[in-house]
């Protein structure tokens, strides 16, 4: 389990175009990280420091420049994880380059040009957190924070949220460049598994405006979703900072999808002589030359003695359609499983297991899941779907007797033996469950079919449970547990002594849980009788409670995001959790305070 420890190299990070494309620094995070190609495809030294133009603060109503905010500004550039001191931020250096940026072109008219300093394709009419979600905390604070961030997190709601906070139209803050502020969302959003949003903050800056952290963060996302052609708009401008070879392989890549297969067989062939036999990242670049019109090359990948998966290799194999061993991705995060369930030419039933930690890391929704299951449905023969997911999820829906709806989803629910895959079903019958009339009949499942619920946030429906839950005491302490703090408003008994019930029945840390998310939901007065500590006592807390204060709902997720640097929900300590909710619930997120509390009560 990893507890409250940063990594500067998440994913990798330093090096030119070399990129650091390292996917073993995802699942073996406390090694360096490893450079794109193999050995001997020039290794670079350490990419000189930069340091960032200051930018002026906006004024405030007085007319004076606006300070930094008293805690999120005060060391802009020494970000510190919950209980560490503040340290430098070795992670400056992680996307720069060698060579200066590159020349820009002057092919666009500035009237064509689109704005750099207010990006984001969330706005407070589609679920966004408004222009003002980062208030004026230092950019630079923020940007380190983003880099600093030990992803995928444990909890699936609060990823959701800070993906919202990544995607959400935002102005630049002061301190950082405009284009290298939506490269770390960006590379944030890589980590976390969302690569489509990373994508989408890519795609929104022109190429004659990248600087050289966003040429890095660009090809990054090009190989995460399984797409070379984005690289094609990188290679003119990507050779003029750097010799790296990925340009050379991405030209000739680019110059067969392009038609142009003499050349591309050119470029292909002269990589070949440069890295001697080639290996597996050369093969995998031939195999995308060979995909080309016109260039007549059969590549056979073989992964035999290939004991590591990094961007260049998921992305070239995942657009190729190849089969990637399951224990070259086991060895990686899960995000690279997120990044599976999306690559459009990975095959159907090859996705399935991947869409599950899709899921359960909230990169898919629950109609996601479902859509992906009803397709495989489809493709089923009829006489052998009733035994499989799809079958038992169709009868989840559709079977005439409510008790055979039920069964379908037990059936659902009991099958996986590990943890994803029992959250992932739980999420894949979330709306199913949600259709089930509240009654006593079926108070042995309440506690299973309210935690499906609100995996999908029907909390609503789960609160038509209170009464029957009510009903069955000590035998629903589940079940109350969740409604106790996913309800809009209280629908169970919400007494001292019930809680004080639950408490004492429940395994240890677990109840502490419960008080905490309770008392953050301002539905419990003392948690301190009950062993949770409510006062702020490190400058992670503090730092959250001022951006709290101050109204900043986007900073608020990214230091809550910080605050579940865990391997699981059994490692967050229950004043985290407390300090979360309670600065959630502050800046107006209730909802999804409620959600984080209620998936804390399931997943433990």
């Amino acid at each position: 389990m990893k507890r409250w420890r940063t990594r500067a190299a998440c994913l990798g990070g330093a090096g030119a175009i070399a990129l650091a494309f390292a996917i073993p620094a995802v699942g073996q995070r406390d090694r360096a990280p490893e450079s794109l190609l193999p050995p001997g495809f020039g290794e670079q030294p350490a990419p000189p420091r930069e340091t960032p133009k200051p930018v002026e603060a906006q004024p405030n109503a007085t007319g004076q420049p606006a300070a930094p905010p008293a805690a999120p500004g005060a060391a802009p550039a020494q970000p510190v994880t919950p209980d560490e001191p503040a340290v430098a931020d070795a992670a400056e250096q992680d996307l720069a380059l060698d060579a200066p940026e590159a020349p820009k072109p002057t092919e666009i008219p500035d009237s064509a040009r689109r704005p750099t300093n207010f990006v984001g394709p969330l706005t407070p009419a589609n679920w966004g957190l408004g222009p003002h979600a980062f208030g004026q905390v230092n950019g630079a604070f923020l940007s380190a924070l983003m880099r600093r961030l030990d992803a995928p997190l444990p909890s699936r709601w609060t990823s959701i949220l800070l993906r919202r906070a990544m995607l959400s139209q935002v102005p630049t803050p002061a301190y950082v460049q405009d284009v290298d502020w939506i490269a770390e969302r960006a590379w944030l959003l890589l980590r976390m598994g969302e690569a489509d949003g990373a994508r989408a903050l890519v795609q929104s800056v022109d190429v004659d405006r990248f600087t050289p952290r966003m040429f890095t963060v660009a090809a990054q996302t090009a190989l995460a979703t399984a797409d070379p052609a984005a690289l094609c708009p990188l290679v003119e401008p990507g050779k003029a900072i750097s010799d790296e070879p990925i340009w050379p392989l991405a030209d000739a890549m680019c110059a067969a999808l392009q038609g142009d297969s003499a050349r591309a067989s050119q470029l292909i062939d002269e990589a070949r002589g440069r890295s001697g036999a080639g290996g597996i990242d050369v093969l995998l670049a031939e195999k995308v030359v060979g995909a080309g019109l016109n260039t007549r090359r059969a590549v056979a990948i073989q992964w035999e003695g290939v004991d590591s998966l990094n961007s260049w290799r998921f992305g070239l194999a995942s657009a190729t359609g190849l089969e990637i061993p399951d224990r070259l991705i086991d060895g990686t995060g899960l995000q690279v499983r997120a990044w599976e369930a999306r690559a459009p030419m990975v095959p159907l039933e090859k996705r399935l297991h991947a869409a599950q930690a899709a899921a359960a890391l909230g990169v898919f929704s629950n109609a996601s899941l479902v859509e992906m299951y009803s397709l495989i449905g489809d493709q089923t023969d009829p006489s052998e779907i009733e035994d499989s997911v799809a079958g038992k999820l169709r009868r989840a829906y559709i079977a005439g007797k409510v008790n055979d709806r039920i069964a379908a989803m037990g059936r659902l629910w009991d099958e996986p033996k590990d943890p994803i895959g029992r959250y992932a079903s739980s999420i894949l019958t979330a709306a199913a469950a949600a259709r089930i009339p509240p009654s006593v009949n079926y108070r042995d499942r309440a506690g299973d079919l309210i935690a499906s619920m609100l995996t999908a946030g029907f909390d609503r429906q789960a609160m038509r449970w209170g009464p029957v839950v009510d009903s069955m005491g000590d035998d629903g302490d589940r079940a109350w547990a969740l409604l106790a703090v996913a309800s809009p408003r209280a629908s169970v008994d919400l007494s001292p002594s019930r809680v004080q019930a639950f408490v004492k029945r429940a395994e240890g840390q677990r109840g502490r849980m419960l008080v905490a998310a309770l008392a953050g939901l301002g539905r419990f007065n003392d948690p301190a009788s009950l062993g949770v500590d409510p006062v702020r006592r490190t400058r992670w807390s503090a730092m959250l409670a001022a951006a709290a204060h101050n109204g900043e709902p986007g900073t608020v997720a990214l230091l809550a995001a910080v605050g579940m640097q865990t391997g699981g929900w059994a490692g967050v300590p229950p004043e985290h959790l407390y300090q979360i909710v309670s600065a959630l619930r502050q800046v107006g997120l209730e909802y999804e305070a409620r959600m984080i509390a209620a998936e804390a009560m399931s997943r433990m």
